[in-house]
C-alpha cells in the first residue's frame, strides 16, 4: 500500500472512531425546517448543478431555510438565488484564524434539522467532517460513489451508494438528486438558475447599447476561452465563424471572458477590435447581458453553465467531456461533439447549427 494511502487510511479510521453518528438507525425528522448543505470542494458549474438539489428542498419543504457552505470559488454561482437563505464561504486556510473558526463553528450550530453532502465527482472529507460536527439531526452523505467506498460514510444517519455506471448519461442536475431521492425530496426541474436583479440588467442593458453598430441587429456572444486547454475550440475556428455569420447576418457581437482568458481574448482583439469585450464581470451581470442576445455560443467551461440559465439559444462545443452529464439543459441549449478532440468540430457545423436555432428560436 502506498504511504498517501496507509496514512489516509489511518486518518478515516481516527474520524469513524471519533465521529462517528451515535445511532445509524434513526428515522428522517418530519416535517423538517432547517437544512445545511455543504458544497465546498467543487467547481462553479458544479455548483450550478447543485440548484436542482436546492429547488428540490424548497419544493418539497416550502417553508424550509436552507444554509449552503460553499468555497471561494464556487459561492458566486449561487449569489441571489432564491432556493438559498444563507450562503457561508468555507476557507480552508482561516481555520487558524480564531475569529473566522467561531464564524465557521455559529453556522455549523444553526439547529439544523437535516445536513447534506451532495456528490458528483468526488467524494470530499472536509465536506463529511463539516456535515459530522454540524448539530443537525440527520446526516445524509454517500456511502460510495461509484462502487469506491466513502471511507467516512459512518459519519452518516443516511448513507447512499451513489452510482454514474447505472446510468453513465445521466445528467449531473438529475444525478446528484440520488442522495436525497430516498427521502422524498425531488424535483421534476432540473434547469440551473440565476437571478439578476434590476441594476444587473441596467448594466447589461447600457453595455450592449454601447456595441451597437446599427439598429435592428441581432446580438451574438461568444466565449472563447476555458480553464482546461483540451477544452478549448481553436481561435481560428471562432474567426471563421464568426465571419461566415456576418457574410449572412447583421449582428452586433460581444466575448466574454475574465483575466485568465487574457491570451484567448489578445487574439481575438487582432481579428475583432470593434467588438463589445465583457470582462472580470460578476455572474448576475454576465447572466444578464446573455439573456439580452440573441445567440451564444461558447466552450465547455463555467460560462457556459451560465449561458444554461438563460433563455437564450446556445450552442457549446465539447471536447473530452460526455455532454449528456454537463450541458445546459432546456430546448433551445444544444451541444456539439464529435469525438474527445474538440476541433475535430468544424466551423460549417457551429455556422449550420447557429442558422437553425436563428430561425427556429427566432427572438
Amino acid at each position: 500500500m502506498p504511504a498517501r494511502e496507509f496514512f489516509r487510511s489511518i486518518n478515516s479510521s481516527f474520524i469513524n472512531l471519533f465521529l462517528s453518528v451515535q445511532d445509524d438507525k434513526k428515522a428522517f425528522p418530519n416535517s423538517p425546517k432547517k437544512f445545511l448543505v455543504i458544497r465546498q470542494h467543487n467547481q462553479f458549474g458544479d455548483m450550478l448543478a447543485s440548484v436542482s438539489l436546492l429547488r428540490a428542498i424548497k419544493e418539497t419543504y416550502p417553508q424550509s431555510t436552507t444554509t449552503l457552505l460553499a468555497s471561494p470559488e464556487n459561492y458566486f454561482a449561487i449569489e441571489k438565488n432564491p432556493f438559498v437563505e444563507k450562503i457561508f464561504v468555507f476557507q480552508k486556510k482561516k481555520l487558524f484564524d480564531r475569529k473566522y473558526l467561531l464564524k465557521l463553528k455559529s453556522i455549523l450550530r444553526q439547529n439544523y434539522d437535516v445536513a447534506i453532502v451532495p456528490v458528483t465527482v468526488a467524494i470530499s472529507n472536509t465536506s463529511c467532517i463539516l456535515a459530522s460536527i454540524s448539530d443537525a439531526k440527520f446526516k445524509i452523505g454517500p456511502a460510495s460513489l461509484s462502487e469506491v467506498p466513502n471511507k467516512v460514510n459512518m459519519l452518516f444517519h443516511g448513507r447512499i451508494d451513489l452510482n454514474w455506471m447505472k446510468c453513465p448519461d445521466a445528467h449531473v442536475s438529475d444525478f446528484i438528486l440520488d442522495v436525497v431521492r430516498p427521502y422524498g425530496i425531488k424535483t421534476k426541474n432540473y434547469n440551473s438558475l440565476i437571478n439578476f436583479d434590476e441594476n444587473d440588467k441596467l448594466f447589461a442593458e447600457k453595455f450592449l447599447e454601447s456595441i451597437k453598430a446599427g439598429t435592428g441587429h441581432k446580438i451574438f456572444g461568444f466565449h472563447v476561452g476555458a480553464a482546461k486547454p483540451q477544452n478549448r475550440w481553436s481561435l481560428y475556428k471562432y474567426v471563421e465563424i464568426i465571419t461566415s455569420l456576418k457574410s449572412i447576418y447583421d449582428f452586433d457581437f460581444y466575448f466574454t471572458g475574465s483575466n485568465s482568458d487574457e491570451e484567448q481574448l489578445v487574439f481575438m482583439r487582432k481579428y475583432f477590435p470593434k467588438a463589445g469585450y465583457f470582462l472580470n464581470n460578476t455572474i448576475p451581470q454576465l447572466a444578464a447581458v446573455i439573456e439580452f442576445s440573441d445567440l451564444f455560443i461558447t466552450n465547455d467551461t463555467g460560462v457556459m453553465h451560465v449561458a444554461g440559465t438563460t433563455s437564450t439559444p446556445q450552442i457549446s462545443i465539447f471536447g473530452p467531456t460526455n455532454p449528456f452529464n454537463w450541458a445546459p439543459v432546456g430546448q433551445n441549449k444544444f451541444f456539439l461533439r464529435k469525438s474527445e478532440l474538440i476541433d475535430d468540430i468544424e466551423p460549417k457545423d457551429v455556422v449550420d447549427l447557429a442558422k437553425y436555432l436563428l430561425e427556429k428560436f427566432s427572438r
